[in-house]
């Protein structure tokens, strides 16, 4: 098998949530042991930090990630989804992972998984951790995919758990208040690893700490802690709750004395993020005149700030290409999104994307205007073909949409 077929290959192996949603949730850890296991524990050869929270997961994953490097670590990021490229998803030092060592793994075990069907997402964590062992990082950032105490990333030990925040995703695998996600995301938390949460909510705070207190370890609510202010080239302004925790978990691994990152390489890495791990799609400018910007957040939490960042851009009018998965609580969106846009509604190609027709139904129905497409790319020529050089065109709703445009 070339690369192309070997990814087709585990794409179509057992579910795979970003295509297919609930069944696709795995509700133990067996399979993601029972790899381990087989690949001689590579979880345990190298040290990581382990980041999981509703929001802002994949944006502190390479922000700590380019600290790090900045500091002169070789450093292992592991991250979902994926753009483009399927090898976006396991990175080192930036570098994407080579096509030589995906088709290698597959084949080297491919018995093993003829005879032990695994997901995709539980096969590309032993590929990750893997290739981490086999390049020795002197640490990972491992990104959880989905909740944290199922999570197939949830095999390791880290020097440092982060949880950035509780919000309503997912809700059919995680529970439907903020206490439930809050426990299924501090599953992640390991006796004797600190605890770095990002952002304090009231209906949270105490199941962080009971959690830490039963694991004898300490926690640090990042929020209480960090007053600086830290410039970033990541310009989205709900940017600045994700430096906090980056850089109290920072702190706390400064004060670990196995790493060290001065001050100068801490701004550094929270200045070059783009450049050191390729990280898209987060507040991204893609052009001007007519200024395009895209957005992956998808949930209540995220949209909340992006919509109120767009609010304080200059344009004439509002063009928003939207389209979401069928999962997401449209109830809770619909509130934020501006009623005066015109809106391009799309369905992204993957088989949980929602209908064009149903997206555009449900908006409809609530005042606000706009068409249906057949397709992302469809219904971003119509906006781009329609906007003036004064105009504005954003692209979100969904990290599959931003995918398709970026």
């Amino acid at each position: 098998m070339n690369y192309q077929d070997t990814v087709n290959w585990m794409f179509k192996q057992l579910p795979m949530y970003q295509n297919q949603g609930k069944s696709a949730y795995k509700v133990d850890l067996s399979n993601s042991i029972l790899l381990a296991k087989y690949l001689n524990h590579p979880e345990k050869h190298f040290k990581s930090i382990h980041v999981a929270g509703t929001n802002g997961k994949g944006s502190t994953s390479h922000m700590l990630a380019s600290i790090l490097q900045e500091a002169g670590y070789k450093v292992g990021l592991y991250t979902s989804p994926h753009l483009k490229d399927f090898r976006e998803r396991i990175k080192i030092n930036g570098k994407e992972v080579s096509k030589q060592f995906v088709i290698g793994f597959i084949k080297r075990n491919f018995s093993f998984f003829k005879k032990n069907p695994l997901s995709f997402f539980e096969m590309t964590v032993g590929m990750a951790f893997d290739y981490f062992k086999k390049q020795n990082v002197d640490i990972a950032i491992v990104e959880v995919g989905l909740g944290g105490r199922l999570d197939s990333t949830n095999i390791i030990t880290p020097e440092i758990s982060v949880i950035t925040n509780i919000g309503f995703d997912h809700t059919q695998f995680l529970g439907n208040t903020y206490e439930a996600i809050a426990k299924e995301k501090a599953g992640i938390i390991k006796p004797k690893v600190p605890v770095v949460i990002g952002q304090t909510q009231d209906e949270t705070k105490d199941v962080f700490i009971e959690i830490a207190e039963q694991n004898s370890t300490e926690v640090y609510f990042a929020d209480q802690l960090i007053s600086e202010n830290f410039e970033s080239d990541l310009r989205g302004n709900y940017q600045k709750h994700n430096i906090k925790t980056v850089v109290q978990t920072i702190k706390v691994l400064n004060n670990q004395k196995q790493f060290f990152v001065s001050q100068a390489q801490l701004i550094n890495g929270l200045t070059n993020i783009i450049s050191n791990t390729g990280l898209k799609g987060r507040w991204q400018i893609l052009q001007n005149n007519p200024k395009v910007i895209c957005d992956t957040a998808h949930n209540k939490e995220g949209l909340y700030y992006v919509m109120k960042q767009l609010e304080e851009e200059d344009f004439q009018e509002l063009h928003i290409v939207y389209g979401i998965v069928n999962d997401k609580d449209l109830d809770a969106i619909l509130p934020l999104l501006p009623k005066y846009a015109t809106y391009y509604f799309c369905k992204p190609d993957i088989p949980r994307g929602m209908d064009a027709k149903q997206l555009q139904n449900e908006f409809l129905k609530n005042g606000f205007k706009g068409r249906c497409y057949n397709s992302v790319n469809e219904a971003f020529n119509s906006a781009f073909q329609s906007a003036s050089p004064e105009d504005l065109i954003y692209v979100g709703g969904s990290t599959f949409v931003v995918a398709e445009i970026i």
